[in-house]
């Protein structure tokens, strides 16, 4: 029996299984598609305290390295549940594993919503990207796009305002739906525009770089054809956590509902990463989240 299973292998889920070797716990990872999780499609990271500049994939692999030198176990399988025993759980995976364990944490992570268009997944990290704060530098001085009209997607226009030298907000809707307050400061930036009731018709490229999108109004069906180095993507976060409802409750957005204690309501079983109820989504916060975690269900286990 394992001391501990981790549910996804993204910066929370190693930073959790880390802690829980440091401490003298085991712990075994399943993950269901590639360790690292969203910071792989950075192909540079320049705000992690401490390391000046590396790709998302340098991060994940030195991370998984230091956690295998640790003695974390790991396997790709896909969780469909957790049967929770009381003071021992059992993990159940697609593949038919059966993983005992005295401790869970669930960093399911979350996946951003797309937009669905023709060769959009192979641009993800070459043109297209989720994250200003991450990615804003490499479009400083040209010209970028943002999909989206929510707070998030203003919020990303406004960062990438202070860098980019003309940012055009594309809103599927006939309004943006944005705080007002954030619209507002998007009108006093004279390098913003905003065109709401469009939709996206197809990405364009040149030489394999992203260097346009085609949109089209819903109201008329005019297309016009914007050019961009980049596009940034703002329109949801999709967190799969419905398998493990009945051990962690559920905000209205599907987000585990626990705060920075990473707790549940099952003795037992914790919440780590971007699958949590957070205001900031962020590769420091995910790491955070995995301390905190490991952390509690190491105190949990050391009461038994």
């Amino acid at each position: 029996m394992v001391d501990i299973v981790i549910v996804g292998g993204g910066p929370a889920g190693m930073t959790a299984a880390l802690y829980a070797r440091r401490n003298g716990k085991s712990a075994l990872v399943i993950e269901k598609n590639g360790f690292g999780g969203q910071i792989t499609h950075s192909p540079r990271v320049e705000n992690y305290p401490g390391i000046p500049q590396m790709s998302g994939n340098e991060f994940a692999e030195k991370l998984l390295d230091q956690i295998l030198a640790q003695g974390a176990q790991i396997e790709m399988e896909t969780v469909t549940g957790v049967e929770d025993r009381g003071e021992s759980k059992t993990v159940h995976t697609l593949e038919g594993g059966r993983y005992d364990c005295r401790a869970v944490i669930l960093a399911c992570g979350v996946r951003h919503r797309t937009l669905g268009l023709e060769g959009e997944e192979a641009l993800i990290g070459e043109g297209i990207s989720f994250c200003a704060v991450c990615d804003g530098d490499f479009y400083a001085g040209r010209e970028v796009c943002v999909a989206g009209g929510g707070n998030s997607a203003l919020q990303e226009a406004l960062l990438l305002s202070e860098k980019c030298s003309q940012v055009t907000v594309v809103q599927d809707l006939p309004v943006l739906t944005g705080e007002a307050a954030l619209q507002e400061a998007l009108r006093r930036r004279s390098n913003v525009r905003c065109l709401t009731g469009m939709r996206f018709l197809r990405l364009l490229t040149e030489d394999g770089a992203l260097c346009g999108v085609e949109v089209q109004s819903r109201a008329s069906g005019e297309t016009q054809t914007l050019p961009c180095a980049g596009l940034f993507e703002a329109v949801g976060l999709l967190p799969e956590n419905g398998a493990f409802a009945s051990l962690a409750s559920l905000d209205p957005q599907g987000y585990f509902d626990s705060d920075e204690s990473c707790l549940t309501g099952t003795p037992g079983v914790f919440v780590a990463g971007d699958c949590r109820r957070k205001a900031v989504r962020q590769l420091t916060t995910a790491a955070a989240d995995g301390s905190s975690a490991a952390l509690a269900a190491i105190r949990y286990l050391d009461r038994l």
